[in-house]
């Protein structure tokens, strides 16, 4: 009986670590660099980030349903919530995302210059829901 609570616990503390996973992929255009710098920061973060090169990114972005306003450079696609992060988003931002099941995804709109991969986080980038909603400022 205990061998078999403990299986049973041991199973669920499996899925539960792959419903938390924090695998990320990204579609980006093969001839951006700081495509790239976000990837590299949000490895550095503890995220798994899997980069797929995507010379239409328009499709990729209406695929998946990113609201035009809201566009940036590159799409990333967390793995374990389908959860959409759209630009040059701080880790903080994504992990508050996480959290909250009923956000479908997160902006930062265009290239900021105060963003991961394009330059230092400065306390004044404002990160939108998918709505255009402010939802955190890093």
């Amino acid at each position: 009986m205990k061998t078999l609570f403990t299986t049973l616990a041991l199973a669920a503390a499996s899925a539960f670590a792959h419903a938390a996973s924090n695998d990320i992929t990204v579609y980006q255009d093969p001839n951006c660099g700081c495509c790239s710098g976000w990837v590299a920061y949000m490895r550095d973060a503890g995220f798994t980030v899997k980069a797929v090169m995507a010379d239409d990114m328009i499709a990729v972005k209406q695929k998946l349903g990113v609201p035009p306003a809201l566009s940036s450079c590159h799409t990333g696609v967390v793995a374990s919530t389908g959860q959409i992060i759209e630009g040059h988003v701080p880790a903080r931002a994504v992990h508050k995302m996480l959290a909250d099941a009923t956000v479908r995804g997160v902006s930062a709109p265009g290239m900021p210059v105060n963003s991961p991969g394009m330059g230092a986080l400065d306390g004044n980038l404002i990160t939108v829901d998918f709505d255009g909603v402010p939802f955190s400022r890093d």
